[in-house]
């Protein structure tokens, strides 16, 4: 078995749509980015490509190439799923932690779930999604990003 572990975080922004976990969430403002910007499914695919030894996201889709502009984080994260089976390794479990002031996560952590097992082709028991705030402290707790981190647990097929 091998682990990886990921981390995202985003500038809010208004004008943005608010792109999170795989879903649309009504905000005020949404999370800047090269692709929807979403930082849950960023984190989770970087924790994923380290669990594979694959190296990072950056590598596979970068940030400077016009293809990902507005990509969606779900269809990437379907492209890593079927990088990391290429690799010989199937998923066992994905734990991930939303940072955020605002919006709350709790009401939306289910379809998040959903959305990311789908996405991999996973029951979504083996998808786990939370929440935390940063007290207040820094931009992410005053509301200004989110950050997620995230863990994968994978084994060789």
């Amino acid at each position: 078995m091998r682990s990886g572990i990921g981390y995202d975080v985003h500038r809010l922004a208004t004008g943005r749509r608010l792109v999170l976990g795989g879903i649309a969430i009504e905000h005020h403002q949404g999370l800047v980015g090269h692709s929807d910007g979403d930082v849950l499914l960023h984190a989770v695919m970087d924790a994923l490509l380290g669990a594979a030894n694959l190296g990072d996201l950056g590598a596979h889709f970068p940030s400077g190439d016009e293809a990902y502009r507005g990509a969606s984080s779900v269809d990437l994260l379907g492209r890593v799923g079927a990088k990391v089976a290429e690799a010989g390794y199937r998923i066992l479990s994905l734990d991930a932690t939303v940072i955020a002031a605002a919006p709350r996560i709790a009401p939306h952590a289910g379809a998040m779930r959903k959305a990311i097992a789908g996405a991999l082709g996973l029951e979504a028991g083996r998808v786990s999604v939370k929440a935390t705030t940063n007290d207040g402290l820094g931009l992410v707790g005053a509301g200004e990003a989110i950050a997620a981190l995230a863990t994968a647990l994978v084994d060789e097929l």
